[in-house]
């Protein structure tokens, strides 16, 4: 069993905000971007839904980097 803390498909950290117990009270990153369907779809499905992907492995790093950028 994959440790919730780490990506499904590469082992890295997740930085899953849920699966800290000390920020489990807050939103995680992936709650404000949107992860393509067929990232997840290729996943082998006993890794699908087990524990959060990684930014890199679910392909929203830009996602995340736009949304840190301050409004001019």
């Amino acid at each position: 069993m994959n440790p919730p803390e780490l990506c499904p498909a590469c082992g890295a950290r997740n930085d899953c905000a849920l699966a800290d117990p000390r920020t489990a009270d807050r939103a995680c990153w992936c709650y404000g971007v949107s992860i393509d369907p067929a990232v997840l779809q290729a996943l082998p499905d006993e890794l699908r839904n087990a524990a959060c992907l990684c930014p890199r492995c679910a392909r929203v790093e830009a996602q995340l980097q736009a949304a840190s950028r301050p409004i001019e």
